[in-house]
């Protein structure tokens, strides 16, 4: 167990809670097809050992499995762990989800031939654990593949929106830092025998207006559902109004539904033989 202060402790025990919040497994219905193209973009050939960090609800640990790669999902939240679980059982897939910290993640060294996180490990606090972890659980040789949002992409606006209403915690980097291609490099370093990044769009398509998408995402996504629970009646409507005049302002849709591309930065690494 890496030994930390109590303030970092209090930080992750908090941070746990808000992915528990909601329900990530309705939230990401919709974000299924952006999800699928990831995936498909890696090629996963049949038993590869595969590794999905911050799996969420199983959104591509599933389907991977499901073409014939050797998965394991892992994620902070128990009941995405759960939720993972059932549906792989409902779907008749093997899949091993555990749950697990992306700082501490409880494998051996050098145990996946293929080591993925979509738009997840980023929200770690403490990203140089993370990326000394995702390198330790990778095989040299093996392949690191991260999706991050970026600070300037649709996300990273949205995240600054809330922050200006809840301020970010003050022991955590931005999230966002991992969308930038220096900082990858950096946090990544002598690790690596090679690192490509790209930036790419992530489609978000929903059938209902934008003030129904604030609503959606209050209702079922962890860090905007505790955001507006942070807050009083007054904030919470001030919020509101920022987050509906954001997705109106960037709503590619003109029939009442919400379309908008949100930019991220696709990080494709080959572990050194040492790390």
């Amino acid at each position: 167990m890496t030994e930390m202060t109590p303030e970092m402790q209090g930080l992750k025990t908090r941070l746990k809670a808000v992915w528990m919040a909601g329900d990530y497994g309705v939230f990401a219905k919709y974000l299924e097809p952006g999800a699928l193209e990831f995936l498909a973009r890696l090629a996963v050939a049949p038993g590869t050992r595969m590794l999905d960090v911050a799996c969420g609800a199983g959104q591509i640990a599933i389907p991977a499995a499901r073409a014939g790669a050797r998965v394991t999902g892992v994620d902070i939240a128990t009941n995405l762990v759960e939720q993972a679980r059932a549906r792989a059982a409902a779907d008749g897939v093997e899949v091993r989800f555990d749950e697990g910290d992306a700082e501490m993640l409880p494998y051996a060294d050098g145990s996946f031939d293929l080591v993925v996180s979509l738009i997840g490990a980023m929200f770690a606090p403490r990203p140089e654990r993370v990326a000394a972890e995702l390198l330790r659980v990778c095989r040299p040789g093996g392949r690191i593949v991260m999706a991050n949002w970026t600070p300037s992409g649709f996300v990273g606006l949205m995240f600054k929106t809330i922050g200006r209403h809840v301020p970010p915690p003050a022991l955590m980097p931005s999230p966002l830092l991992w969308g930038d291609q220096a900082t990858v490099r950096d946090r990544l370093g002598g690790g690596v025998a090679q690192l490509q990044t790209s930036k790419r769009l992530y489609p978000f398509a929903y059938p209902f207006p934008p003030a129904e998408v604030v609503e959606h995402y209050r209702t079922y996504y962890g860090p905007i559902n505790r955001a507006f629970e942070a807050l009083d009646a007054s904030g919470q409507a001030a919020l509101r109004r920022d987050l509906e005049q954001l997705w109106t302002e960037h709503n590619r849709a003109t029939d009442g539904t919400t379309r908008y591309d949100a930019e991220y930065l696709e990080v494709d690494a080959i572990r050194g033989q040492s790390a």
